[in-house]
């Protein structure tokens, strides 16, 4: 019996649903609706938590800046909360996946981490029962697919949020979904808006 309620609570994610927040670009923008989008990263009842930060559509230039403006918005939301705080590397990512409760997805360059996050062939699996979030390239990475602004063209994502998705949306970049599938929901993201599915 020890045996299997060891086995059911290693095993207890698969069960839970995943709670994906996309975002569409720059949230590390002090403002309003951003202060509300962390809040909502941090909704849960434990009191510790420990938050990984994917970095990988990043250059390594711009990493120190962007792990120092996300760890500000974290910390000016976190309310009563303890954060730690973890950041990704390739070759641990498994096990700092397994350990996260929150894996923030950061954005950059979209294929760049795409292709990064391909090399685990497990990662949608790891992350189920856990906080994903996915902030511009990390949210297009996330949908089934997405309209890249700087590439101007349509590509796939992992397709784990069931929607094809342009982040830093304007009304100039209406109609640009035209390459991906007619039956997925279509997601326009302006910056600093943010949409949450539990699937």
């Amino acid at each position: 019996m020890v045996g299997l309620n060891t086995c059911v609570s290693k095993h207890k994610n698969l069960f839970m649903k995943t709670k994906y927040i996309l975002h569409g670009g720059y949230a590390t923008a002090v403002n309003e609706e951003n202060d509300k989008f962390f809040q909502e990263i941090l909704k849960s009842d434990k009191k510790e938590l420990n938050i990984l930060l994917v970095l990988f559509a990043e250059g390594p230039e711009k990493c120190e800046q962007r792990i120092a403006e996300v760890k500000n918005q974290f910390n000016s939301n976190q309310s009563d909360k303890i954060l730690k705080f973890i950041i990704a590397e390739s070759k641990l990512l498994i096990e700092q996946i397994r350990n996260a409760d929150v894996i923030y997805l950061n954005g950059g360059k979209t294929l760049r981490l795409l292709s990064a996050l391909k090399e685990h062939a497990y990662f949608s699996d790891l992350i189920k029962g856990k906080t994903v979030i996915g902030e511009s390239a990390g949210a297009n990475v996330l949908s089934t697919c997405f309209y890249s602004n700087s590439l101007q063209e349509c590509f796939k994502g992992l397709g784990l949020v069931p929607v094809k998705l342009i982040c830093h949306f304007t009304e100039e970049r209406k109609g640009m979904l035209k390459d991906c599938p007619a039956d997925l929901e279509e997601l326009l993201l302006p910056e600093y808006q943010y949409k949450v599915f539990e699937l």
